[in-house]
């Protein structure tokens, strides 16, 4: 449907909204009072909250969910805690619930299915977008869910976040610091020092380490720094079209840094080739379990 109407409108703005749209959207886009209550009469448009809608049906996808608890709560909420921690995918969630934070202390009425955090440290720094929804950045994240979570299972998702590429130690150190007396920020903090105590290795260490590996495990040894479509790679299995990076946690360093990691490892992938990484930490302490995934890469 094109956007000369208004429902062409509508369904423009659900399309990039996960299927939701809010009561000033609908208005917005030439939809008066008697025009919505139609629409929700005749099925067109569901209540999901007040002043927000599914279009054409219920049925939504969870990021639609995410994202109507978000709307709901005005300028400025986020989606926060577990279901951060879900999106960002470093925290597994079957909550029921969705948890938001809103940058204020008092106001904002709570709604049915929706946990309302209300925070008066929230910065623009602790806020981000992911997957078109308003969402507290991968340190938040971590910092709030240091507050619900044992200390393993916090552990689980720092890793999660390195594992994803979204770590961030700068961050990390500035969120702790804007928030010292935070619940859990003292376990998040003892991660962070842990994996600052990580030895600032060489690449020529870090290379040894993987094909001592290697040997120990009866892998071939692959080519060391050799160059692929002008991208100079850690280890290539050239038959087996397989390359693998070793980074120690320093290097998962700034957003621009792993922005360029990722379209690197993107462009090798549509070359054909298979990239792995491993860390620092994964090669020292799960020998085994980084020689099986290589065994079952390389196939044998």
């Amino acid at each position: 449907m094109g956007t000369s109407t208004p429902d062409g409108a509508v369904a423009q703005i659900a399309f990039r909204q996960h299927g939701v749209v809010t009561l000033a959207q609908l208005r917005d886009a030439g939809l008066g009072a008697g025009a919505i209550e139609l629409r929700v009469r005749n099925g067109r448009l569901h209540r999901l909250h007040r002043g927000v809608y599914a279009l054409g049906h219920r049925r939504i996808s969870r990021e639609g969910r995410w994202l109507a608890a978000v709307l709901a709560l005005g300028e400025g909420a986020v989606l926060s805690h577990v279901s951060a921690g879900a999106l960002w995918g470093i925290r597994h969630s079957s909550s029921a619930f969705v948890h938001v934070t809103v940058p204020t202390s008092a106001g904002r009425r709570r709604r049915q299915g929706i946990v309302v955090h209300r925070s008066n440290t929230l910065g623009p720094a602790d806020v981000d977008e992911h997957n078109a929804i308003p969402i507290t950045s991968v340190s938040r994240t971590l910092l709030d869910l240091a507050g619900v979570l044992t200390p393993t299972r916090l552990e689980r998702a720092v890793e999660q976040s390195l594992a994803h590429r979204l770590f961030d130690l700068r961050a990390i150190e500035a969120v702790l610091a804007a928030n010292p007396r935070r619940p859990g920020a003292a376990a998040l903090a003892e991660i962070v020092a842990r994996i600052h105590d990580e030895p600032s290795l060489t690449r020529r260490e870090l290379e040894a380490l993987m094909l001592d590996l290697c040997d120990a495990h009866g892998i071939e040894r692959p080519e060391v720094n050799v160059v692929v479509d002008d991208y100079e790679v850690d280890f290539l299995w050239r038959t087996r079209r397989l390359i693998v990076e070793t980074d120690g946690l320093q290097w998962h360093g700034t957003p621009p840094a792993l922005e360029r990691d990722r379209r690197r490892d993107e462009r090798l992938t549509v070359l054909g080739y298979r990239v792995v990484r491993f860390t620092y930490r994964r090669v020292v302490d799960e020998p085994a379990a980084v020689a099986a995934t290589l065994r079952a890469l390389l196939g044998g």
